[in-house]
């Protein structure tokens, strides 16, 4: 599944500030831009694993469906 989200940065002084409008918890804090963009990718990709074993733990073995959903936004 292909999800595009909207990358936002700042710089502020000597720093980029970067987060994800669609995603809260996503925020970063970096000396380049380029380190700014890496960074912001790999808070997206733990914050989906950590919520997806978060409601893995909390679903307690019960029988689920899952599917894939396109979004047109």
């Amino acid at each position: 599944m292909h999800t595009t989200l909207t990358a936002v940065f700042r710089q502020r002084g000597d720093w980029y500030i970067g987060y994800v409008e669609e995603l809260a918890g996503a925020n970063v804090q970096e000396h380049t831009l380029d380190e700014a963009r890496e960074s912001l990718k790999e808070a997206v990709s733990l914050i989906i694993e950590s919520n997806r074993e978060l409601h893995r733990q909390e679903l307690n073995g019960d029988p689920v469906i899952r599917e894939s959903i396109d979004i047109e936004v």
